[in-house]
């Protein structure tokens, strides 16, 4: 499988946002909409830190 976990990075410290993450598209300014493989969304305002493909990480930050 290809998909990623999104993370919130904070203080050093990931916190797991969604699990097998399918899509990730902007949606709006600084804010981005992430959709896992069973439908379920969410909306996170903030930008991407990094992505990791290898090890399945896609990294948020708040601005």
């Amino acid at each position: 499988m290809c998909e990623a976990n999104a993370y919130l990075v904070q203080d050093n410290e990931e916190e797991l946002l969604l699990e097998s993450v399918d899509i990730v598209e902007p949606d709006g300014p600084n804010a981005w909409r992430i959709v896992d493989i069973f439908g379920e969304q969410k909306i996170i305002k903030a930008r991407i830190k990094g992505m990791n493909l290898v090890d399945h990480k896609i990294l948020f930050e708040r601005e």
